[in-house]
């Protein structure tokens, strides 16, 4: 097995993009990152709640027909 080394930087949206030529067409490749964790100061509950706000699967909520309660519909819970 053959292990190659890539330096590269992702760009302003987080996104990595390697332009490297491997010579293997069609052909199963493992990519394995490694994140320096020194420079891990992303808040991952803000990285979740942009990406599923951002991910056009929910887009059903964005309707008016499924604002189907308010905050005068049921009981307090109290436990």
């Amino acid at each position: 097995m053959k292990a190659i080394e890539i330096n590269t930087k992702t760009d302003k949206h987080g996104h990595l993009k390697i332009n490297y030529p491997i010579n293997q067409r069609e052909s199963n490749v493992r990519v394995i990152i490694l994140v320096d964790e020194k420079n891990d100061n992303i808040d991952e509950e803000e990285l979740w709640m942009k990406t599923i706000s951002s991910n056009p699967a929910f887009d059903f909520l964005k309707d008016t027909d499924e604002n189907i309660y308010s905050l005068t519909d049921g009981e307090p819970f109290n436990d």
